[in-house]
């Protein structure tokens, strides 16, 4: 018989999952991974209601821009424009969660032999992202993932807020807030300007 506690934790998931889905626009193993991922996170820094009092207290860095990305963000409550995300482009199946009021953090990495492990589990489906989705549901937390304890310096520059300063750049004239300016041979650039940005004007402006 499947005890109360993890009856009601297997019914969070199932909601989470379809929230997920719903703002994802579809259902895929990134989703499955990314939700299980956002609830070991939480509940191993303590994190209980992340969008509701805990709001204010956790903060997320997310290693890959796939779609675990959108189940994070979903699950927590952390976004890009509350400034509680930060998008750290590794390219890994990872997301770091940190606990504001207690400084505790902790990185969940998901395992490369979680994919060969959903294949075994379900070898009459044919299609491998197929076969992960429905293994993912059912494996073990200790099967999909890695979990290790970090500090990580936040700076007053990086937290949630209005922008503690806003300053013009010498070359292009825009302002660039939040300290991510760069002071290079007595002037103060940009880091489009500083070096190379991902963009190059390509005509005169349009407006």
């Amino acid at each position: 018989m499947i005890k109360e506690a993890n009856l009601v934790q297997l019914l969070d998931f199932d909601i989470l999952l379809e929230e997920s889905a719903k703002i994802h626009g579809h259902l895929c193993p990134g989703q499955v991974l990314g939700v299980k991922m956002s609830m070991l996170g939480l509940k191993e820094i303590g994190i209980e209601d992340p969008k509701g009092k805990d709001r204010k207290s956790i903060i997320v860095f997310v290693e890959m821009d796939r779609c675990a990305t959108d189940a994070v963000q979903s699950v927590t409550g952390c976004s890009l424009g509350h400034r509680t995300m930060k998008f750290m482009d590794y390219g890994k199946m990872a997301a770091t969660f940190v606990n504001l009021k207690t400084g505790k953090a902790v990185r969940v990495i998901a395992k490369e032999e979680s994919r060969q492990a959903a294949k075994e589990l379900f070898p009459e489906i044919g299609n491998k992202y197929a076969a992960q989705l429905e293994a993912y549901k059912i494996m073990s937390d200790e099967a999909l993932f890695d979990v290790m304890e970090v500090r990580v310096k936040l700076n007053p520059e990086d937290m949630p807020g209005r922008p503690l300063q806003r300053i013009q750049c010498d070359s292009c004239g825009e302002y660039v807030q939040d300290m991510r300016e760069i002071q290079r041979d007595g002037r103060i650039l940009c880091r489009p300007c500083a070096d190379a940005g991902y963009y190059e004007p390509a005509g005169q402006a349009i407006f």
